[in-house]
């Protein structure tokens, strides 16, 4: 079976104020369709690097990164943006919504730029499945954290994308608005039937994940 993301002797080296640091120090990997897998490891272990490069926003300084068969290091910044529209969603710590445009607009922008067809119907559809029904014409600034980040699981997911990448999704949530993304996150997952990686330091949500991967100054240390 071919796997859906494929890693090779990956490394990441960033340039610091005393000379080059070594952010990941080749990474191997593969990761299967409809796996749900989990990152984890101390803060600068890596995690949050690796899922960078996994979606293409961080580009490998050697190795090779392979997303749907595709070559991601051979990729030009253009190239990669629109292979993420098609085929990605990424849920950030941090919402990243647009503040001036409501929630509804933000949800079908992505799908306005891939060319769909009924972008708004089909944003409205996703907010009503992450609970949003009422809030459509809200923007950012009127909404709460939690409200916010079922938007940016909205908006993810409104493309329908085959991989779905989310950097410590309930981190900036208290525990009952955390459990409530949570479940959405995995609900959204079923419900599109897309590969989940996730960075998390929550043992809980790791604990959903079909596969977690530990990682230690910027080696996979552990499967389990």
């Amino acid at each position: 079976m071919t796997p859906i993301l494929a890693l090779t002797d990956a490394t990441l080296t960033l340039a610091g104020n005393a000379g080059p640091v070594d952010i990941l120090r080749g990474i191997t990997l593969e990761v299967q369709r409809a796996e749900s897998v989990g990152l984890v490891g101390p803060s600068g272990s890596g995690k949050s690097s690796l899922l960078m490069i996994m979606g293409g926003l961080e580009r490998a300084t050697s190795g090779q990164v392979f997303a749907l068969g595709h070559d991601l290091t051979t990729m030009d910044e253009d190239q990669l943006a629109r292979f993420r529209r098609d085929n990605m969603g990424v849920v950030f710590q941090s919402f990243h919504l647009i503040p001036t445009m409501t929630a509804l607009e933000n949800v079908a922008l992505p799908l306005e730029l891939a060319g769909a067809e009924d972008a708004f119907g089909r944003a409205d559809a996703e907010l009503q499945a992450v609970g949003l029904g009422a809030r459509l014409d809200h923007y950012p600034s009127q909404m709460s954290g939690g409200e916010q980040q079922r938007v940016a699981l909205a908006r993810a997911a409104a493309p329908r994308p085959a991989i779905l990448l989310a950097d410590e999704p309930t981190g900036n949530l208290d525990a009952k608005n955390g459990a409530a993304i949570m479940e959405l996150l995995f609900g959204l997952r079923d419900r599109h039937e897309a590969t989940l990686i996730m960075v998390t330091h929550a043992p809980e949500l790791a604990a959903r994940c079909s596969r977690v991967i530990h990682l230690a100054d910027g080696r996979i240390e552990a499967f389990a």
